[in-house]
């Protein structure tokens, strides 16, 4: 498969966060804020209507520590 980023929305995205051990610890704004005890891992996901941005999507998923290709089959 290809690496293109799939359109996702912000509730999909914390889905597979929480999927992967992250625990939704507050909500500033728009923005949740999510994070795994194991590693210290933080994610931020701004919880707007419709679909994130590329550039949004690619951030979020390095910061899930996941490739693409894993992210894509998380969905």
């Amino acid at each position: 498969m290809s690496p293109e980023l799939p359109a996702v929305t912000a509730k999909e995205a914390a889905r597979i966060a929480e999927r992967l051990g992250f625990q939704f610890r507050r909500q500033r704004g728009s923005h949740a804020i999510y994070v795994r005890a194991s590693d210290k891992g933080r994610v931020v996901i701004p919880m707007h209507s419709g679909d994130l941005k590329r550039k949004t999507l690619r951030g979020i998923i390095a910061d899930l520590k996941i490739s693409i290709e894993e992210f894509r089959q998380m969905l």
